[in-house]
């Protein structure tokens, strides 16, 4: 009975806790409140204090559990009066499950608190010791290390100390500096307490011992750790890395640099580089390179560098097959790492405009005996003519001959190729045409050798005896068949609308010789047989056939033979047609273009299923507004989507597409939408950087730094979240986006640490949760110095200078700010410099004279009576270089007159924002300026420009990589910008040219003026002498307004024309007026040179000359005389005369008017007077030329002058008398004056020296010469002003030639003096009537006396009967008695001695009584009549 009262109390008491605890869950949801038990958790106890608390406990627990016992049993009492026996099975079993449930919690809660109570107190007490000032200790010393040399190593130690210690690394006592190390060698970290030095590539220089040391200002502490670097000695004894790998330690290098996309051309060299962070020189098998996912190997044109840090794919030449994604994979610890980048192949510089790229990607296939099959790709560019065709050309190996395969255009991307002799080896290359010509040829196929496939089939190899080996030929296992059998199988292997490709099997038996097919064709349903290849018998079991009927069927048989006969006919073929045209595959749909960087866009389509199969697709780009289309790629893309590189930033782009298949390229796709090129909208990064501005009892004002990336998007808000440490969650601080940077947090707890977090919102979303702040304790500032400022930014970086600016302090201490001194510290040094000594009261300041190498960093303390405050947090390190492509502010005046300030933003983005202020004080008076934006150009104009507007003016673009700019408007840059200005807004007409004066060839006086361009509403207005002129015929008044140009021509001027000429012009707005005043002296000279013109132009009405007589002397010497007349008629003649004397050699063309006399040779007798008269019935003009003194001399200096200038160098020949030295000229003259030298002597005329010239030469003879007569001679030739020299050197070789050649034309003389000769006397022709007697008689000499004989008609003459020789001395007759016709012919007379001969013809003509010899009839035929 007691247990069951018990039971239904403990049932009734659950219930109530289970009510209870419904109500708190709910009342948590809305407010988060403590227990008594969790406050008292967060008093300071000890361990001891804890013990005690648990004993209390334990005593109230059991004392409570009296208490209850006993008024459970009261209660029961009075209640189970009204309870007994209620109670059934199922209660007892549910009082059962409560039971065990309730104790089930009460041990796990009671477990669960005894556990967060220790842990509440252990945490105390380490925070205690934490927030203890105390000197640095290292809680995790430094350790030893062996590592193998170029491996890298990492030194790693934990620290602790209050405050935070600064550290120094030490290596063998020596300072470890960063600036002063190897790049990369050294990498140190302090975070949070966790030091780390981390060694790159080790060498053996890098054993020692190191150390490092914290210290702050309690003290010091130091760790120490030895490194011992060993060498890897595998090679040298033997144990190689390839063979061994498993001895060479993983490699720990990393990529330091990105595989970019590369672009080259067709034939030219190409490199894909990229570097590591440790060398792989040792790795270099493990080094891999892919192309499409296809390993590469080093070739003769492809070369796998890995030298040092950098490694490298380079390759030459490039063609388009070698165009795609290359990969390049190196080891790493946990298997390998890649980058991949696109190799773009442009096509070559085409040898003709307008022709196609060239195809690629030529493949040989279905390799026979004689014949193969060739496919290929389409180009991609056409140039905007299609592709009508291919030529495909072959190479014999063995010629290294290209030919031409096919005559007429291969229309489909397929060609069978045929007549090819087996066992040689062939390559292919194809070129496209279009309407423009030829496109280059492609990249050459690979070599292949025609032999016949099957041929390995027919090798038996049976191995025997190890590795020996027996090799039969099938055929030799054959039956003895000499006639082959009938073909099998025949078919079509390749059908397409141009060819029929057919295959069949060899005859089974074929016998042992070599066979030969026949192929026949007949239409289907007839069975008229018709033999294709009667001239030329097919070695292999494939025939291309061509010419064929599209729409009809055909059917073919093929027939073998060998040299013992024919074999039967095979079946005939499954009927065959053509088929249909071959279509190029539809445009592909579904263009989408999309950001992907500032340099790149990613284009993706829809894949086109398509028979026969697609290529491949290729892409287009083109600037909006452009009409040519650029390819994006060479080579076909399998894929559908494609990120298109090197596009301008800010630049709308558009994109299309076409597959690509045997056929051709399809028609373009649709255009994609234009897409502006720039980074694709990310979420924001996290904010950094948090500060403490200013605390309150329950309340911080927090900051923090804005993202660094933003996208180029406006940051919409932040979300704060904070965090007691003493909480395990996270709490949520503000629900709406806060604005701004800065923001108070209350609510807090006083004496309680904080931490706080933040996110950033854009248009795209909310960007990555920033890293916890530091620790703030929620304390109220009493301090008077203020607090720090915030916000600390560099704007306007150049080279060695910026502009930094900040936010005023929220905290102010005791009195009110007073100005801001401003620290530096070089990145990485942790040493802060001050900057100014005397506060600034601005919140920005230039500073100036940084070092364009280094990279600094900036805080600003805040100054009041009381002194400095607390520094800010520092901005981000900050390099003084000025960015390439930055803008400056352009100052101006528009085309309305207005002045503006304008900045362009260099780094595009969507929507940009531009700040401007006024000297850093906010924007600009909106009462006084103007600002507008277009695009990424923005525009301040000074709507009511004077000295107020006196200033700098600085703009920023927000959510770009701090582009900004300012200008200094001064007071003088400002008047001068009032005046261009005034000048636009009240113009003034501008004169190009003033007034001008100019008397024509008629006599007639034109004034005329130019002024700047004028509108076609320009008005003009004429004023003489306080009179408005218009225009008249005899005043002719011209306004061109496009050229500006005013115009007065005045016919017969004279004195009503003198006085003053104004022009008044107005032009809209603009006018001007311009006068001239023609009075006095100058209009006398006017009108006197306007009577004269006059007068001569009256003369002028008939024939006259437009260019009097004048001469000039040519290269070759010759003198041209000429003049030039116009107004000429068919009657006007031109008459020369020299002296009065006529000139009838005197060249003259009547349509040019043109007269030339030309003298060749020009002497003292043509020096006279020379006159030309043209004359007609309208009148003459006379022109003179005198030639008599001065002008005679003038043409002989110039002859003179030319001719020395042009003598030829000094030549020696050798002659019968001595040596001759002589030059060549052009004509001499005694002005020339020659003079020789030898040596230094000058020579004179003697009988061993003479000089002398004639018409075209000069010279000096020197007889019997001597060795005495070597040496230098000169020649002077004086041109009328300058003397010109030539020399010879007569010595050594020169001169032993000379004498030489002497000697030679000295025994010539010798010879010539003594030679036999005729020296006259024999006439030409003798006739003689018969009956006479004929006597030739001729005198000959030559010493010693020579023979004579005579000769007729090629036989010697015997001197008997009636021939005579008569030799008297030098006298020789022939005579013949009694001459008959017989004797006529031709006679020579021969002399002969031993220096030479010479032969004498006569010709004897004797006639007959009464006749006229028949000479005598030729010479009276020719003689004219009289």
């Amino acid at each position: 009975m007691e247990k069951t009262i018990r039971y239904l109390h403990r049932e009734e008491e659950e219930s109530e806790q289970n009510k209870r605890k419904l109500q708190m869950e709910t009342a948590t949801t809305k407010k988060k409140f403590r227990t008594s038990e969790e406050e008292l958790l967060d008093i300071p106890v000890s361990s001891i204090d804890f013990s005690i608390a648990r004993a209390e406990q334990t005593l109230r627990s059991t004392l409570d559990n009296r208490i209850k016992s006993n008024s459970t049993d009261l209660w029961l009492e009075t209640r189970g009066q009204k309870h007994v026996g209620f109670r059934n099975n199922m209660e007892k079993l549910e009082i059962k499950v409560l039971q065990a449930c309730r104790t089930l919690r009460v041990r796990a809660d009671r477990r669960a608190l005894r556990e967060k109570a220790e842990i509440k107190s252990r945490q105390n007490k380490e925070f205690r010791e934490l927030c203890e000032r105390r000197a640095p200790i290292f809680w995790i010393p430094l350790r030893a290390h062996c590592v193998w040399e170029r491996m890298s190593v990492t030194l790693v130690c934990t620290v602790m100390g209050t405050p935070k210690p600064s550290v120094q690394w030490f290596k063998n006592g020596q300072p470890i500096d960063l600036k002063t190390s190897p790049p990369g060698k050294y990498k140190i970290l302090n975070e949070f307490g966790l030091l780390t030095l981390e060694i790159r590539r080790c060498s053996m220089e890098d054993s020692a011992d190191y150390s490092v040391v914290a210290t702050n200002s309690f003290g010091q502490a130091t760790s120490f750790a030895n490194v011992l670097v060993k060498q890897y000695l595998g090679l040298q004894s033997g144990w190689d890395s390839v063979t061994y790998p498993a001895l060479l330690p993983a490699y720990e290098g990393e990529f330091t640099s990105a595989l970019g996309p590369v672009f080259t051309k067709e034939k030219e060299s190409f490199l894909l580089s990229c570097s590591v962070s440790s060398s792989l020189e040792r790795y270099k098998p493990s080094v891999q390179w892919f192309r499409d996912g296809t390993i590469l190997k080093e070739t003769e044109d492809k070369e796998i560098s890995c030298e040092g840090f950098d490694v490298s794919l380079r390759g030459s030449p490039a063609f388009k097959e070698d165009e795609g994604f290359y990969t390049v994979s190196v080891p790493a610890a946990s298997g390998h790492q890649e980058q991949t980048a696109y190799m773009f192949v442009r096509d070559a510089e085409p040898s003709k405009a307008g022709v196609p790229g060239s195809p690629l990607s030529v493949l040989c296939y279905d390799i026979q005996k004689d014949c193969l099959l060739l496919s290929w790709t389409p180009p991609s560019d056409d140039r905007g003519s299609p592709v009508i065709g291919y030529f495909i050309e072959r190479l014999d190996i063995s010629t290294n001959e290209w030919i031409q395969c096919n005559q007429i255009p291969a229309k489909i991307c397929k060609f069978p190729v045929s007549g090819l002799t087996e066992g040689h080896t062939y390559q292919f290359r194809v070129k496209a045409l279009n309407k423009a010509g030829l496109s280059h040829p492609s990249k050459p196929s690979k070599p292949v050798t025609m032999e016949d496939p099957a041929q390995k089939e027919k090798i038996i190899v049976v191995p025997y005896d190890e590795a020996r080996a027996i090799t039969i030929n099938k055929e030799d296992l054959e039956e003895d068949v000499k006639v082959p059998g009938s073909p099998k199988n025949v078919h079509a292997s390749e059908v397409n609308e141009e060819y029929i490709v057919l295959s069949w099997d060899e005859p089974d038996p074929c016998g042992k010789d070599p066979v030969k097919y026949y192929v026949e064709k007949c239409l289907e349903g007839s069975n008229r047989w018709e033999r294709i290849n009667l001239d030329t018998p097919l070695h292999s079991p494939r025939l291309s056939v061509m010419d064929l009927d599209k729409g009809k069927f055909y059917c073919f048989r093929v027939q073998a033979a060998n040299k013992h006969g024919i074999g039967d006919l095979s079946k005939p073929s499954s009927p065959i047609t053509l088929k249909t045209t071959l279509v190029v595959p539809p445009a592909p749909g579904n263009i989408l273009a999309l950001r992907d960087t500032k340099t790149s866009a990613v284009v993706q389509w829809e894949k086109v299923e398509h028979e026969p199969e697609i290529l491949g697709y290729y892409l287009y780009s083109r600037m909006v507004g452009e009409d040519d289309w650029q390819p994006v790629n060479n080579k076909p893309l399998q894929c559908t989507r494609f990120t298109v590189p090197m596009l301008q930033t800010g630049k709308d782009y558009e994109f299309c597409v076409r597959a690509a298949n045997e056929a051709g390229l399809s028609e373009k796709s649709p255009i994609s939408d234009p897409l502006n090129i720039n980074e694709a909208v990310y979420c924001p990064s996290a904010p950094y950087g948090f500060g403490l501005l200013c605390c309150g009892k329950d309340e911080m004002t927090i900051c923090w730094k804005a993202p660094k990336f933003t996208a180029g998007k406006e940051v919409l808000g932040y979300f704060l979240d904070q965090h007691d440490p003493e909480d395990i969650s996270w709490k949520d601080v503000n629900n709406e986006p806060i604005q701004e940077t800065i923001y108070k947090v209350t609510g807090l707890t006083e004496g309680h640490f904080y931490e706080f977090r933040a996110r950033a919102l854009n248009s795209a979303g909310v960007g990555k949760m920033s890293e916890p702040s530091d620790l703030f304790k929620c304390e109220e500032w009493t301090m008077p110095q203020p607090g720090p400022p915030y916000d600390v930014r560099c704007r306007e970086v150049r080279d060695n200078t910026l502009m930094l600016h900040w936010e005023s302090p929220i905290y102010t201490g005791s009195s009110r700010v007073t100005g801001y001194l401003v620290e530096a510290c070089e990145e990485g040094s942790g040493e802060w410099k001050r900057i100014n000594e005397n506060p600034v009261p601005d919140t920005h300041m230039r500073i100036s004279d940084l070092e364009t190498d280094k990279s600094y960093q900036f805080r600003v303390l805040a100054v009041n009576t009381s002194g400095p405050g607390i520094a800010s947090v520092p901005c981000d390190p900050m390099v003084p270089v000025t960015k390439p492509g930055t803008n400056e502010i352009e100052v101006g005046v528009d085309d309305e007159g207005f002045i503006y300030l304008s900045f362009e933003n260099p780094e595009p983005v969507d929507s940009p924002q531009f700040d401007w202020s006024k000297d850093y004080k906010g924007a600009p008076d909106p009462e006084r300026t103007d600002i507008s934006t277009d695009g990424n150009m923005s525009k301040l104009i000074l709507t009511k420009p004077s000295e107020e507007d006196v200033g700098i003016y600085s703009v920023e673009v927000p959510n770009t990589d701090g582009v900004s700019a300012s200008h200094t408007l001064s007071k003088e840059e400002l008047e001068d910008l009032l005046k261009k200005s005034h000048n636009i807004q009240h113009p003034l007409i501008q004169k190009i040219s003033g007034w001008n004066v100019e008397v024509l060839e008629n006599g007639d006086v034109r004034l005329w003026l130019e002024v700047e361009k004028l509108s076609p509403a320009a008005e003009l207005e004429m004023i003489l002498n306080d009179k408005v002129i218009e225009n008249t015929p005899k005043r002719k008044i011209t306004f061109d307004k496009e050229n500006g140009l005013i115009e007065i021509i005045k016919e017969d001027f004279g004195e009503e024309d003198k006085g003053t000429y104004t022009a008044k012009v107005v032009d809209g707005k603009a006018s001007n007026q311009f006068s001239i005043i023609l009075t006095g002296e100058d209009f006398d000279k006017i009108n006197n040179e306007s009577k004269q013109k006059r007068k001569q132009w009256k003369k002028k009405k008939g024939p006259h000359f437009v260019e009097q007589l004048e001469w000039k002397v040519t290269e070759e010497c010759h003198v041209i005389i000429t003049c030039k007349v116009t107004n000429t008629e068919k009657d006007t003649t031109l008459k020369w005369s020299f002296d009065k004397k006529p000139l009838p050699k005197v060249q003259y063309d009547g349509q040019s008017g043109s007269g030339t006399l030309v003298i060749k040779k020009f002497t003292k007798e043509e020096k006279g007077h020379y006159k030309a008269v043209v004359k007609d019935s309208r009148g003459e003009d006379i022109s003179d030329l005198d030639l008599t003194k001065e002008g005679f001399d003038d043409i002989m200096k110039e002859i003179s002058k030319i001719s020395a200038f042009s003598a030829s160098p000094l030549k020696c020949q050798g002659t019968a008398e001595g040596i001759k030295i002589y030059s060549d000229v052009k004509q001499f003259t005694d002005i020339m004056n020659p003079a020789w030298y030898h040596k230094t002597k000058k020579l004179s005329s003697t009988e061993k020296v003479k000089s002398g010239s004639t018409e075209n030469q000069v010279w000096l003879q020197i007889n019997n010469p001597t060795d005495s007569d070597q040496g230098l001679y000169t020649l002077e030739l004086f041109d009328g002003k300058d003397i010109h020299k030539r020399t010879y050197d007569l010595s050594g070789k020169a001169f032993e030639d000379a004498m030489a050649e002497h000697q030679k034309y000295k025994e010539v003389a010798v010879i010539e003096k003594n030679r036999a000769k005729v020296v006259r006397g024999l006439p030409d022709l003798a006739t003689i009537m018969v009956d006479k007697t004929l006597c030739l008689t001729c005198h000959i000499s030559g010493d010693p006396a020579p023979e004579v004989s005579w000769i007729k008609n090629e036989k010697l003459v015997v001197m008997k009967d009636r021939y005579k020789l008569d030799v008297k001395g030098t006298i020789v007759t022939l005579t013949i008695e009694k001459i008959c016709a017989e004797d006529s012919g031709r006679y020579s007379i021969t002399v002969k001695n031993k220096y030479g001969s010479e032969v004498g013809q006569v010709t004897v003509s004797v006639f007959k009584h009464g006749e006229e010899p028949e000479e005598l009839k030729e010479t009276s035929d020719k003689t004219p009549n009289p």
